[in-house]
């Protein structure tokens, strides 16, 4: 009884440690309340907040501000089942997270960014920060105030130094790396004119891309986001000056435009895109794509060949909005994931995967630091023995 209760608190003990050592283990929330005065609230009216772990030494004036992914709501009905959770309301949010990958603060495991002024900012509006509509229908109680969320929260940053940056990124991953591509300029001109500011944005290059029947469910499901959200006349002006703007949720034409240097991380495999984009169960009422979605080696031969057909139209998709610019940053690879660059175990440890030989968190550090460009696209799957198995922050 005595061995099976030592035996207890030890594995307790070594859990904790485990725990402590994945980074800054608890990093309380700061929770913007002077933002619901200028209406500035998620979904369910609570006001929007940020975890924050100051900079010290050569990185005090340095600040990467990494907005949290989570998916969308395209109607009142599925904002209505987020709006009570912590997707939706700042009171469901936990009061504490640890860091690490791009947000790591131990300078082996993230050498160029560890000592930064690093800002997580909690994703609570389901419209990749872009919504903006007055009225609050009585019955729902929704608000839809993404894009005001983004400015209240930036605005309290700009006030506790972040005015003054010398080096400043604005990334994210999933919805929130959508978010880093539509909010990229509005950041850097936010910013002093001498600093060096570019954007990061990890799986968040979502495509308008064809599914297995054909069609295009994704545009679609964007134009409702937007329309739900009112959020039109906050995406990038050089995109919607030229197209309908529901395309400009779209990273592919928002990017063509952009002034702003950016890096974008993604698998051409990625697993939430190759999920819902290429094989939506609405197109799927056989079930047949299901184990091929779970796990890439259950796909069939017809099926990964179409696998293979959308890594080529995510490539062509690159192409067109990044171009040759002479400032972009890719690291594109093939393993079946999504979001890579907030785990310590994918951004810079000893078994990471690597694109070109060179490990994602290098890559960014040389491309930011202008030591050396990086453009690389990995080899077709399943070329890559370097992948690492699971997904995060989908």
């Amino acid at each position: 009884m005595a061995g099976s209760k030592l035996g207890q608190w030890l594995c307790l003990i070594v859990c904790v440690l485990i725990l402590l050592k994945t980074e800054g283990a608890s990093i309380p929330i700061t929770i913007v309340q002077s933002a619901v005065s200028r209406g500035a609230v998620c979904l369910d009216g609570s006001p929007p907040g940020y975890h924050f772990e100051k900079g010290s030494g050569s990185g005090i004036d340095n600040w990467l501000v990494h907005m949290e992914g989570g998916g969308w709501c395209d109607s009142v009905e599925s904002c209505v089942s987020r709006r009570d959770t912590y997707k939706g309301s700042s009171l469901k949010m936990e009061k504490t997270m640890g860091f690490s990958g791009i947000l790591g603060s131990k300078q082996a495991a993230n050498p160029d960014f560890h000592n930064w002024n690093r800002i997580k900012i909690r994703y609570c509006d389901g419209s990749s920060f872009t919504g903006d509509v007055e009225a609050v229908d009585p019955k729902t109680k929704l608000f839809f105030r993404g894009e005001r969320i983004w400015q209240a929260v930036i605005d309290d940053l700009l006030a506790k130094g972040m005015k003054n940056a010398r080096n400043a990124i604005l990334s994210g991953c999933s919805a929130g790396g959508l978010a880093a591509i539509l909010h990229c300029d509005k950041f850097q001109s936010l910013l002093p004119a001498s600093a060096r500011v570019k954007c990061v944005s990890d799986a968040g290059y979502f495509i308008h891309g064809t599914d297995i029947s054909g069609g295009l469910p994704i545009e679609s499901f964007f134009g409702q986001v937007v329309k739900t959200h009112g959020s039109a006349k906050n995406l990038p002006a050089s995109c919607t000056s030229k197209m309908r703007p529901d395309l400009c949720f779209f990273p592919q034409y928002v990017a063509q435009t952009m002034r702003t240097p950016l890096f974008i991380i993604n698998s051409a495999y990625d697993s939430w895109q190759i999920k819902n984009i290429l094989a939506p169960t609405a197109v799927d009422s056989k079930k047949e794509w299901k184990n091929c979605k779970l796990d890439l080696k259950k796909c069939s031969a017809s099926q990964l060949q179409t696998v293979q057909g959308y890594r080529t139209q995510f490539l062509k998709a690159v192409n067109t909005g990044l171009g040759n610019s002479s400032s972009r940053g890719l690291w594109i690879d093939s393993c079946y994931a999504h979001c890579q660059s907030g785990s310590v175990s994918t951004w810079l440890a000893d078994k990471s995967p690597v694109v070109a030989n060179t490990k994602i968190g290098k890559a960014v550090g040389d491309w930011f630091y202008d030591r050396s460009a990086f453009e690389k696209i990995d080899c077709p799957y399943p070329c890559n023995p370097t992948c690492v198995s699971g997904d995060s922050e989908s």
